[in-house]
């Protein structure tokens, strides 16, 4: 029988960072604060809101953490390996990799253009791969790496107008389950969270009474609750959690018909 590969029983806080794209706002900028709270320096990455993505470090650093903003599109490659050799020379290799970058650009498929369908693929599902790649290594030789995807209830229910979304977001779950399997034993966990209906400065004007009372728990769901999940993700007592997807919808993705 093989000798099973050591198991960390602390997090390695000190020897690497965090990134979290996408991280300017919303459920970002929350992953990125607890992240950070758990004791892991976070690059805050951030495509065009570099205001707000100031703000969030400022959050963090008065909460005694530390953080830099990282400017980069996903979908270019230079831009992923520019942030990873600005967050590797402050903090040393990322050992935590959190993909929340994202866009929408919706439309029934009838009217869906090729440019539509491509930015959302590009970004959503190949800026994820890309990010990945560029992480895998250095957490093989480091045989520590948490690697979270933010996926979507779109890529397990169907939610009209949102082919290019939910494809990109049942691409990133297959990748997500793929990689699991292929850096098991190199001590690296690869999982994804599907948030349903969650309140951010995007969706807070569509959330209303009516919306909440098609959720079985009746209301829409927080940042932090998202935050909360991924940090358990990344914490030593989900060590053993690889290629899982954590639906985060206060049990919508369960109802039989679509809401």
């Amino acid at each position: 029988m093989k000798k099973a590969p050591r198991v960390m029983t602390t997090v390695p806080t000190e020897s690497g960072c965090a990134l979290v794209t996408g991280a300017s706002r919303g459920i970002g900028a929350a992953c990125a604060r607890r992240l950070a709270a758990s004791g892991w320096a976070v690059g805050v990455n951030y495509c065009a809101n570099e205001a707000r993505a100031r703000e969030t470090v400022a959050a963090i650093e008065q909460d005694g953490g530390r953080a830099i903003t990282l400017p980069g599109d996903v979908s270019k490659q230079r831009d992923v390996e520019e942030m990873f050799t600005r967050l590797e020379a402050a903090h040393g290799p990322v050992l935590v990799l959190v993909n929340n970058a994202g866009v929408t650009d919706d439309a029934l498929a009838a009217q869906l253009r090729d440019e539509e369908w491509q930015r959302v693929i590009d970004t959503n599902l190949s800026g994820a791969f890309r990010t990945i790649r560029r992480a895998l290594r250095p957490m093989m030789r480091a045989r520590f790496g948490r690697i979270v995807n933010v996926a979507s209830l779109s890529a397990i229910r169907a939610i009209p107008g949102q082919a290019n979304y939910a494809a990109s977001k049942a691409g990133l779950i297959g990748l997500t389950m793929t990689i699991a399997v292929e850096v098991a034993r190199r001590g690296i966990t690869v999982n994804a969270v599907a948030p349903g209906l969650i309140e951010t400065d995007m969706t807070r004007e569509l959330l209303d009474d009516s919306v909440a009372g098609r959720i079985p728990a009746m209301r829409v769901g927080e940042v932090s609750e998202v935050a909360s999940c991924v940090d358990f993700l990344v914490s030593p007592q989900a060590s053993y959690i690889t290629g899982a997807v954590i639906p985060i919808d206060g049990g919508l993705s369960v109802l039989a018909t679509s809401p």
